[in-house]
């Protein structure tokens, strides 16, 4: 199985510190080359340390860099206006080899399941942690309240699902 991570998910986990939730994800972690260069490389120049803890995960193995072919699903995807070239290589790397987008961005959703494409998102990794017994169902919530003091956007709708599926764990 294939993790094919787009910007959100890598920096709102960086920022908490919580990088080492996406090693609890069963198969590889990838990050297209368009993603790493707009979250890492200009995260550098701009002086965000999230994109240096990112960096360090690219260097340590747990997250594999990598390019994305041109396919003709990508084409598709280019057609797209509201899709930058990130938003496309996600969707893109994840059917070549098939595996699933990590994006919380609803457009690369919506246009990932018009290609057939499973996605997951950011709460979808740290669901996954609690229900491996990596972190306790408090200690999931908190990440998702940090992130959100970060930040990250979660209709109130999806947060209270979020906190549904981390009372059920708990039970």
């Amino acid at each position: 199985m294939s993790w094919v991570f787009d910007a959100t998910p890598l920096i709102y986990l960086a920022k908490v510190e919580r990088l080492g939730l996406i090693e609890t994800l069963d198969g590889v972690c990838l990050v297209p080359e368009a993603v790493y260069q707009q979250v890492v490389t200009k995260g550098i120049e701009a002086g965000y340390t999230g994109a240096r803890r990112i960096e360090r995960r690219v260097e340590d193995g747990t997250l594999e860099a990598v390019e994305v072919e041109e396919l003709p699903v990508a084409d598709r995807l280019g057609r797209n206006p509201g899709l930058s070239r990130a938003d496309v290589a996600v969707p893109a790397c994840a059917h070549s080899r098939d595996g699933i987008a990590v994006t919380d961005e609803a457009v690369g959703r919506s246009a990932a399941d018009v290609e057939g494409i499973e996605t997951r998102g950011t709460a979808f990794v740290v669901l996954s942690a609690v229900s491996g017994g990596v972190i306790t169902p408090e200690e999931g919530r908190t990440v998702i309240d940090s992130m959100i003091e970060q930040g990250w956007y979660v209709a109130p709708n999806l947060y209270t699902k979020i906190l549904q599926k981390l009372e059920a764990i708990e039970e």
